[in-house]
Formats: C-alpha cells, structure tokens, sequence
C-alpha cells in the first residue's frame, strides 16, 4: 500500500484527468481507482467501468477527456509494473490504496479554486454532473442511465431540483375571484 503522501497526485496532469473522469462520466471515485490500462478500448472509444455491486459497463468517453486521457498516459503516467492507470508518485509505484485518495484530490482542487461547498468528496462531482444535468434538460431516466443507476429512485437523491429556477419558469396563480 502506498504511504498518505504518496497516494495524492501531486502532478496537475494526474489531478486534471481524475477530476475530468469524476466530473464528465460522473465516475464513482472507487471506478476511477479500479479503473485499469485494458479498460480503455480506443478504438471503440468507450471505457469499461468497473461499478459497484461487481456490475461492469461500458460508457463512451468523450473527445476531450480521451484526449486528456490519452495525454496523461503518453506524457505523465508514471513508468511502472502496475496496469492500474493511476499510480502513486513515490515508490513503491502501484495503484492507489483507495477512493479515499480522490476525495484528497478534489478537495484540493476546490481549495485552490477557493470555491467551499458543503460537501468535499469526489461524489461531489457526479453530484454536479446530475444537477447540471437536469438543468440543461435531460430527464431523470437519462440522468440515471449516465450514473448508471439501477433503480430509478437513486437518481433523485444527485439530481437536486432548483426549485428557484423553476419559480422563474412559473406562471403566476390566478387569483380573480380569491377572498
């Protein structure tokens, strides 16, 4: 296992394509963790995601983050043994130990932004990935299917309803003949 410090990608190119994995694919940290070099079918462009439950899924990966991705891994990736995709920086190179690592990732990054929402971890993002979602129009069965839920009433707890948003799309209530 690797030691604390190790575990944090300390390089902007780990820290950018784990962030955009966790915020564009609405990845759990513990996929981007388990995530390996043969999970990524570049051809196919889509990336097989090891979920929760032992399910497995293929997502497609999106222009830009392939190419983040393919970046990272020509340029930044550490050479070593492991076929995990994201390794620590110190010896000994393997895997990181947990999901935990991540949540140490985005909470620097919101640090750094010096943005300061009430919850830290890397859900945070699949969180923001639903809302900006539903925001843009998706439905709540497209929103699920990109979580990759498995029972539609999950879907409901990321996707949080901007209920002043939809005050504005209101009309207002007619009040004739109201006492």
């Amino acid at each position: 296992m690797c030691s604390r410090p190790a575990t944090v990608a300390r390089r902007p190119a780990d820290a950018t394509i784990i962030l955009l994995l966790l915020a564009r694919l609405g990845l759990r940290a513990g996929e981007v963790v388990a995530l390996q070099l043969e999970d990524i079918n570049w051809r196919a462009g889509e990336i097989l995601i090891r979920g929760k439950g032992l399910l497995h899924d293929r997502m497609p990966i999106p222009e830009d983050v392939g190419e983040a991705l393919a970046s990272y891994l020509r340029r930044d990736r550490l050479p070593c043994q492991t076929r995990r995709v994201f390794v620590c920086t110190r010896a000994p190179r393997r895997g990181f130990a947990g999901p935990s690592t991540l949540t140490t990732i985005v909470r620097r990054a919101l640090h750094r932004a010096n943005l300061q929402p009430e919850f830290k971890g890397a859900h945070l993002l699949r969180h923001s990935l639903a809302t900006s979602m539903l925001r843009c129009g998706a439905t709540m069965g497209e929103i699920g299917e990109v979580l990759r839920h498995r029972a539609p009433n999950t879907t409901e707890i990321y996707a949080k309803v901007d209920f002043d948003g939809l005050r504005s799309l209101a009309h207002s209530w007619p009040m004739e003949g109201a006492q």
